[in-house]
C-alpha cells in the first residue's frame, strides 16, 4: 500500500497525527545527511514489523511511502492514534 505523508523534521520525538485524512509524521531527525528519511524508513518497520521504502520525495518534505500492509490494517491503524 502506497501512503502519503508530510514530514515536520526536528520535532522533538517521533509520532503519527491525521488530521481530515492527511497523515503528518513528527520526526526526531534534522532533514540533513538522509537522517529524517532514514528514520521514517526505521520507525515505520518497527510498527509493521516488515520493510518499509520511501517511493518518492526523498528530498521533501511531502513524501509516498510503500508499506507492506492492506488498506484495512492501514485503516485499523490510523483508528488506534
Amino acid at each position: 500500500m502506497i501512503i502519503e505523508i508530510s514530514v515536520v523534521p526536528k520535532s522533538g520525538r517521533f509520532r503519527i497525527a491525521v488530521n481530515e485524512e492527511k497523515i503528518k509524521v513528527y520526526l526526531k531527525s534534522p532533514p540533513e545527511e538522509n537522517k529524517a528519511n532514514l528514520e521514517i524508513v526505521k520507525e515505520f518497520e518497527k510498527l509493521f514489523g516488515k520493510p518499509v521504502r520511501i517511493i518518492s520525495g526523498i528530498k521533501s518534505k511531502k513524501k509516498k511511502i510503500e508499506l507492506p500492509v492492506t488498506e484495512e490494517a492501514w485503516n485499523d491503524f490510523l483508528s488506534g492514534i
